[in-house]
């Protein structure tokens, strides 16, 4: 990674900052809304912000293009903020952080298995040792006791979501540019969160709780921040560098998270940091380059 620009590490770490702090966001939006509500208003704030800025990208727009930017827009955002609402009910924002690493991994397999990359044998092995730390994990208790918690498998559901959406992007629309991906596929799933919102759900009651407005402005935070203004820094990433230095952000976020977690009065015991160390390894072992100068690895995640 000698050659990635400075401006492109300015971008990782502003990426990891937004991403990580949106778990504890989600977490305050949860005090008055339920996560539908959460989801579907952090997807529309998300796909009309950039509205004005995409308008005329519409153009620029070929046939082909129009089902996989529908494909990015559920699986790159309207999916996984469903997903992640509803896990946050159970987890802490600090262990859903970390869950979140699973990204790369679940990267990986899809290319393999989907898109037809080849694989090294370190890299099967970085994915059965980020398995083994993701079990550890959701698994984890105050008591070291093994209590399983299906809502983690909601934020592993939306790392695969998150991992067929990189394969996506850098395999078969990166004729685009970024702000179009993001905009475009954001608006394109923007009015059935908006229609669902009021039609589907008691906006109106919701609005009255004592919370609601802080609750609320969380909300829009994550969506025109953590969301449409992410995604932008996303894909520009993977467009500038290469999926292995864009993916590498996954080692920042749940630092991010599990900070402010704790401040934020979370607890965080010994089996989940064990966990959150065996998926990092995982990540770091399939990321790996091979040691023979000058061969790089089979597929880069």
């Amino acid at each position: 990674m000698n050659d990635i620009p400075r401006s492109a590490w300015l971008l990782l770490l502003l990426l990891a900052l937004i991403w990580g702090s949106s778990f504890l966001l989600i977490k305050k939006g949860l005090l008055a809304f339920s996560p539908d509500q959460l989801a579907a208003i952090r997807i529309g704030s998300a796909g009309f912000v950039l509205l004005p800025f995409i308008w005329k990208r519409f153009r620029a727009i070929s046939q082909r293009h129009w089902l996989k930017l529908i494909c990015v827009g559920l699986v790159g955002s309207f999916i996984p903020a469903f997903l992640f609402a509803f896990a946050q009910t159970q987890l802490t924002s600090g262990v859903t952080g970390v869950l979140n690493t699973f990204t790369p991994l679940a990267t990986l397999l899809l290319g393999t298995l989907v898109f037809k990359r080849e694989a090294l044998m370190q890299q099967w092995l970085g994915v059965i040792i980020g398995m083994i730390g993701t079990v550890l994990l959701i698994t984890a208790s105050a008591s070291g006791d093994l209590q399983f918690n299906s809502f983690a498998l909601l934020v592993i559901a939306a790392t695969v979501c998150y991992g067929l959406n990189l394969n996506l992007i850098k395999y078969h629309i990166a004729d685009l540019r970024p702000l179009t991906i993001t905009g475009v596929s954001l608006f394109l799933v923007a009015p059935p969160a908006v229609l669902y919102l009021f039609l589907g759900t008691p906006i109106e009651q919701t609005m009255q709780q004592p919370d609601a407005w802080f609750a609320l402005t969380a909300i829009l935070i994550l969506g025109i921040i953590g969301t449409a203004a992410a995604l932008v820094i996303f894909n520009t990433l993977v467009q500038m560098t290469n999926t292995v230095f864009t993916s590498s952000v996954t080692y920042l976020i749940p630092v991010v998270a599990v900070i402010l977690g704790i401040l934020d009065g979370e607890p965080f015991w010994l089996q989940q940091g064990i966990g959150f160390a065996g998926i990092l390894v995982g990540v770091w072992f399939a990321n790996r380059k091979q040691k023979k100068p000058g061969q790089e690895a089979g597929y880069k995640i």
